[in-house]
């Protein structure tokens, strides 16, 4: 397990929003679908979009560049549960938030 702080539990987005953090060398997306967070890798593998700067609707992450939608807990993209995004572990260590890369 490499766990990497990305943040404090005072910094997740709140629900039904998505935020990109730095985990060393990568970027994760956060997504927040009714209080349960997941950490995704950050990179729609459609077009390269970013998808911490997409929305949350209907429990979906919802890419910002063309709206490609993917389950934030499967990384699966919607239209083709096939293709996914990582998703990486997440925990809660007292106020630290770690994601296990």
């Amino acid at each position: 397990m490499a766990l990497v702080r990305i943040g404090s539990v005072a910094e997740l987005p709140k629900a039904g929003e998505a935020r990109e953090y730095q985990a060393g060398a990568r970027t994760i997306c956060i997504a927040n679908v009714d209080g349960t967070c997941s950490a995704l890798d950050n990179v729609c593998f459609h077009r390269g979009g970013p998808l911490g700067q997409g929305v949350v609707l209907d429990g979906k992450l919802v890419c910002p560049w063309h709206g490609w939608t993917f389950d934030p807990q499967t990384g699966a993209a919607v239209h083709d549960p096939e293709a996914k995004v990582p998703v990486y572990p997440l925990k809660i260590e007292g106020d630290d938030v770690l994601v296990d890369l």
